[in-house]
């Protein structure tokens, strides 16, 4: 809260889910893997294929968290709100687990 109180610009709270890329030999293998994931609950993940060929599985997760807290060094929210964000955060982190 202190560091907070101190900033001067816009300040925001942000949590990223769970990113792993796995790079696949065959597409079928991307599929596979990519099927695996959704069914898992990793809704934002996809296939990508490079212009070499190359086959890259993305697995994400949807649990990202990103809210305003200060604008122009002038807080918006209370701490009781950033405690609040702290505990969904944590929770999203755990899920990512």
């Amino acid at each position: 809260m202190t560091a907070l109180e101190k900033a001067t610009g816009d300040v925001v709270f942000k949590f990223e889910p769970f990113v792993l890329h796995v790079l696949c030999q065959e597409l079928q293998d991307a599929q596979l893997l990519h099927s695996v994931a959704i069914n898992s609950g990793f809704r934002n993940s996809g296939i990508t294929v490079g212009r070499g060929g190359k086959i890259t599985m993305a697995v994400r997760s949807t649990h990202c968290l990103e809210v305003p807290l200060s604008h122009k060094g002038k807080l918006m929210v209370s701490e009781e709100y950033i405690e609040f964000l702290i505990q969904v955060a944590n929770r999203k982190m755990e899920e990512n687990t």
